[in-house]
């Protein structure tokens, strides 16, 4: 699947290609039975033992259990519901300073030994070939330790009729509201992984995810003309509590915290939104070109970190390793040795984190063993590091890893991935009602749409989902066939004021693609609504009127 697969959803006609399915399909009621973690930790063991017995002088082993539910829905009908299991054992070694790795689904002693002694003899005819060993980023053994993401409604315990129920009834308000089509859709994930290596790490974690997105088409009939509007849902790391206000409700009740990022998501009433705006659409004004303050929300703004900040501080793209696949980056490692290389004004401050609660990034320990951290990437707009793991930390002169190494299954080897990548909040108090106020021609946009961008993340353009008119400090009628190009240094360096915290929510991805063979990861983007000045906005419909 293509890395804008996920990103373009909103503009594309969900269906069953959109769906990625790994494994084989069950019935529901196997997603609750756990693998016990006596038995992972001792088909660990056996491979750890055959590897360094076979000569590895490291070995690190991932035993996974890759559970996903899908539910499909269009109209008043539910077209799909599939459940699907992926279990498996992968093996990664390092042997005469090469790397080497091996995958069974034979999950017995004899076919996970097996597998350990293939990483190795992979590793010994790779070590022929290579110009110089492996150096690992030291790690701290972590014991035996489990993390999982907090959860109050599992999705698996929820009755699949029920859910259907409720992609029904959001499909109904959309269509009440004025859209002749409605679809939605319920990703639902549930990642059981289990890492060991020989540095003395046996590390389980229970990891859930889930999405909910939606789109809501309008047709004029007498001209054929129509127009969507997708939902604005956030993908999350939480479980049905997402979904369910009263699950919310019993989270503030027991004296959590329900922050702006973890809020449930009313997916009825933004069907119903999604349906309004689609007709309104139809008639909206055609954008006139030309230079525009930009004023983007968060649920927009995503986009633009990912594809602009987020891929290019990958360090393995900075040194060519994706240039084949994905291109390579402009974010160079002169311009960060420089030590003021100005990505962006003053206000922008990027950090890249595993941490926040709720974000798909949020894990406790990356794919190499690496308890997971928040570093700076862009500090008051001078870009002041990237993204690396174990294998990279000592080409940019870091001592340990960033913890941002990832696999998406068990029979794939793990690499640099994305960590959550976001915007800070501004500093002083603004909220999106005045930072408005200031704006004398300029263009609100909200959530996101269809992208284009060069090979080094430099070039781009960016369209959205909802466009606003902004005439002297006040938001007036849609605009439609908008979408504003830059390249990453202007834009971020036009960036002029940002709101406070309590306007800064996550977006993210939920099928973001990298590598060959391709990997499918999952990241979110914070940010607050910004402003940017100045921005070149075109007409998408090379029309006006």
């Amino acid at each position: 699947m293509e890395r804008r697969t996920f990103l373009n959803v909103g503009s594309l006609a969900f269906g069953s290609l959109l769906v990625p399915v790994f494994g084989r399909a069950i019935a529901a009621e196997e997603l609750l039975a756990p693998m016990a973690v006596t038995a992972k930790k001792a088909l660990a063991d056996v491979a750890m033992n055959a590897a360094t017995k076979a000569g590895a002088s490291y070995c690190d082993v991932r035993i996974g259990r890759y559970l996903n539910q899908y539910i499909i829905t269009r109209d008043l009908n539910v077209e799909n519901v599939t459940n699907t299991e992926s279990a498996g054992v992968g093996v990664r070694v390092i042997c005469n300073g090469a790397y080497g790795f091996a995958a069974t689904s034979d999950m017995s002693a004899d076919g996970i030994a097996g597998a350990a002694r293939q990483a190795v003899a992979i590793a010994k005819a790779n070590a022929r070939l290579q110009s110089e060993p492996v150096q690992l980023a030291p790690v701290k053994g972590a014991g035996e330790v489990a993390w999982a993401t907090p959860v109050v409604k599992d999705w698996r315990a929820v009755p699949i009729k029920d859910k259907a129920e409720l992609l029904i009834a959001a499909n109904k308000a959309g269509m009440d509201a004025g859209a002749n089509f409605m679809q939605s859709m319920l990703f639902q994930v549930n990642q059981q992984k289990y890492f060991a290596s020989t540095d003395g790490s046996y590390i389980d974690q229970d990891l859930q995810r889930l999405w909910a997105p939606l789109s809501a088409t309008a047709v004029d009939k007498a001209s054929g003309k129509f127009r969507s509007r997708s939902g604005l849902s956030t993908p999350v790391g939480m479980g049905y509590e997402y979904l369910d206000a009263r699950a919310q409700d019993k989270i503030k009740a027991a004296g959590g915290v329900a922050t702006l990022y973890t809020k449930s998501y009313d997916i009825v009433e933004d069907a119903r939104a999604a349906g309004r705006d689609a007709k309104r659409k139809l008639t909206a004004k055609s954008v006139a070109p030309g230079k525009y303050d930009l004023m983007l929300s968060p649920e927009h703004l995503f986009l633009t970190i990912h594809e602009s900040v987020g891929h290019p501080t990958e360090l393995d793209r900075v040194l060519g390793y994706e240039a084949n696949y994905a291109g390579t980056s402009f974010a160079t490692l002169d311009k960060w040795q420089s030590k003021n290389f100005k990505y962006g004004s003053p206000l922008v401050n990027i950090v890249a984190d595993k941490t926040t609660p709720g974000s798909l990034g949020n894990v406790g320990y990356d794919d190499e063993g690496v308890k997971c951290k928040r570093w700076d990437i862009i500090k008051d707009g001078i870009l002041v590091n990237y993204q690396a793991t174990r294998d990279q930390a000592h080409i940019i002169g870091e001592k340990e890893s960033h913890g941002c190494s990832y696999a998406d299954s068990w029979s794939n080897v793990q690499f640099q991935r994305m960590p959550n990548v976001s915007l800070q909040a501004g500093k002083k108090a603004l909220s999106p009602d005045e930072m408005v106020k200031d704006i004398k021609k300029g263009i609100y946009i909200v959530g996101d749409g269809s992208f284009s961008i060069d090979q080094q993340r430099y070039n781009f353009q960016f369209g959205g989902q909802l466009f606003y008119e902004i005439n002297n400090g006040k938001i007036g009628q849609m605009l439609e066939d908008v979408a504003y190009q830059s390249n990453t240094q202007d834009f971020w360096n036009a960036c002029t004021a940002i709101c406070d915290e309590r306007d800064w929510r996550m977006g993210g991805s939920f099928f973001d693609g990298k590598g060959q063979p391709p990997q499918i990861s999952i990241v979110s983007h914070g940010s607050s609504t910004a402003r940017f000045n100045g921005i070149n906005v075109i007409n998408t419909a090379r029309k006006i009127g």
